[in-house]
Parts: C-alpha cells; sequence; structure tokens
C-alpha cells in the first residue's frame, strides 16, 4: 500500500473520533466528570460540546428515567454520531435530547439544569467567559458543573512529540492544532474564569490518566483522521507524511510494550456551584 494509501482512515471525522479516540483517549475521563457533580435520580443534566456523547449517556444513567439530559454540540457530524450510538438496553435511563448550538449563546431557558458538565470542550471555546456565564444562566440556583480541561502539553509527552513532529514535517497551523487542546492547562486561570462567572465553591484538582494506541503508527493515524488536522496532513508532501510517521515512532520507541504504546496524560477535574 503507498503512504497516501495508509491514511485513509475509513470513516468520517467524527466516526473516527468515536471509534477510534473516546476509547484511546477520552472514554476512562467520562466517569470522573459524572462523578464530579453526584448527579442524583430525577435531575435535568446538559453536556455542553458533548461531542459523540460520552458524558451524557453515562449522566443518563444516573439520573434514571425521571431525569433529563440533553447533548449539545456546535458540529452536526459529532451529534449525528452521538445519536447513532446504540446504547446497552437500559430502559431506567433517562432520554437524551440531542441539540446543535453553540456554547455561547446555549438556546435554552434560565435556570432549567440541575447539573451541567462540559469535557474538554471550555479551552476551544472563542469566548470563555461568555460560555461559563451561559453555563451559570441555565443552572438552577445551587446547581453544580463539572468540567474537565488538559493540563499543558508538557504533562502529556506523546502528544507533545506529535506536535513537535507536525510543526517540524507538515505545518506550524498543524501544530497549532495539535496544541490547542492544552491551552487552558493552568489550574490558576480556570479558578479565575469560573468565579468572574458567578460560581463558588470552586474545587480543581490534578488527575494522571493513560493514553493508549495499539501503536505510534496507530495513534498517528487515528488522531489525524479524528481532528482538524486532517487536510494539513493530507496537503504536506509524502515525504513529510513519512518523515513524521517515523520521527513520532523513534521518539515513543520507549513507551510501547506488549500492550501497544502508552503514555501519561494529565488533566484538571472542576467542580463549582452556582
Amino acid at each position: 500500500m503507498s503512504q497516501q494509501g495508509q491514511w485513509q482512515v475509513a470513516g468520517s471525522a467524527a466516526d473516527v473520533y468515536e471509534r477510534e479516540l473516546v476509547p484511546a483517549v477520552f472514554a476512562a475521563w467520562a466517569p470522573l466528570v459524572v462523578d464530579l457533580a453526584a448527579p442524583q435520580p430525577g435531575e435535568r443534566v446538559l453536556d455542553v460540546a458533548c461531542g459523540t456523547g460520552v458524558v451524557a449517556r453515562l449522566a443518563a444513567q444516573r439520573v434514571g428515567g425521571t431525569g433529563q439530559v440533553v447533548g449539545l454540540d456546535l458540529n452536526p457530524g459529532m451529534l449525528a454520531i452521538a445519536a447513532g450510538v446504540v446504547p446497552p438496553a437500559c430502559p431506567t435511563c433517562a432520554p437524551i435530547t440531542w441539540r446543535e448550538a453553540s456554547a455561547l449563546a446555549l438556546p435554552l431557558a434560565d435556570a432549567t439544569f440541575d447539573i451541567v458538565y462540559c469535557q474538554l470542550g471550555l479551552q476551544f471555546f472563542a469566548d470563555r467567559p461568555m460560555a461559563l456565564r451561559e453555563m451559570a444562566r441555565v443552572l438552577v440556583p445551587g446547581g453544580r458543573v463539572a468540567l474537565m480541561v488538559w493540563r499543558a502539553l508538557q504533562y502529556s509527552p506523546g502528544f507533545g512529540v506529535l506536535a513537535a513532529a507536525l510543526e517540524r514535517h507538515v505545518s506550524v497551523e498543524a501544530a497549532a492544532i495539535m496544541r490547542a487542546p492544552f491551552a487552558l492547562g493552568e489550574a490558576e486561570e480556570l479558578q479565575t474564569l469560573l468565579v468572574a462567572a458567578g460560581f463558588r465553591d470552586v474545587g480543581i484538582h490534578p488527575v494522571t490518566g493513560t493514553v493508549r494506541f495499539p501503536s505510534a503508527t496507530h495513534l498517528v493515524h487515528s488522531y489525524v483522521a479524528g481532528s482538524p488536522l486532517a487536510g494539513h496532513v493530507a496537503n504536506a508532501a509524502e515525504e513529510g507524511r513519512t518523515a513524521l510517521l517515523r520521527e513520532v515512532s523513534v521518539a515513543l520507541q520507549s513507551s510501547v510494550g506488549e500492550s501497544g504504546l502508552t503514555f501519561p496524560i494529565e488533566a484538571h477535574l472542576a467542580s463549582a456551584r452556582k
């Protein structure tokens, strides 16, 4: 197979995200995020920037059939995948409503939710203070918010290697896309944002997790195909793509064992009340 052919990961970006990146990177964090707000039966939950719905589906189990869950995202492709995922039969789970909208202008009434979740979305919002004010607006008095953001890139060495290799062999723009998820890595900044939005009882703590891929090559192919990197890498010269794979594979060789490639990643988990 040619190098160009090897880069053709089947499915849309959202499909690759759900199939490859959710189990490798994101799924293990979802129970921790849900637990932050301690959802109770009958509560109303909003999952902002829900992606393909891993947090929303867990919350639906926790609040039960008398509860309500709304998963909201700006990306229609992500929502289409979320709506198409068939979870295990759960007659006692809350129904989930999927809505396409911006986190900066939630199309929802004031004081209509007991909990707002946002797993790995806040760092991407163009106006973080506005997004947090919107989350506070739709919460009832005493309602809870639970957030997760990655710590700085230095705490995720595997992705740091990928970012550096993208800059050398693809483009500065591609490297910036790779670094963007780690742009809200300081706890002090997150604390300031939450307090300014009107939240109280703010608690933030770092947690270490593990990223798992079958191989370094699988990491590069899946992360590229399941993210906005796809177009940038597709437009790179074939020798650049070859060098990208070679550099990442060599740099992460010591992190490959019998179970494949693993490396640590750290996040801040934050909770607060309105």
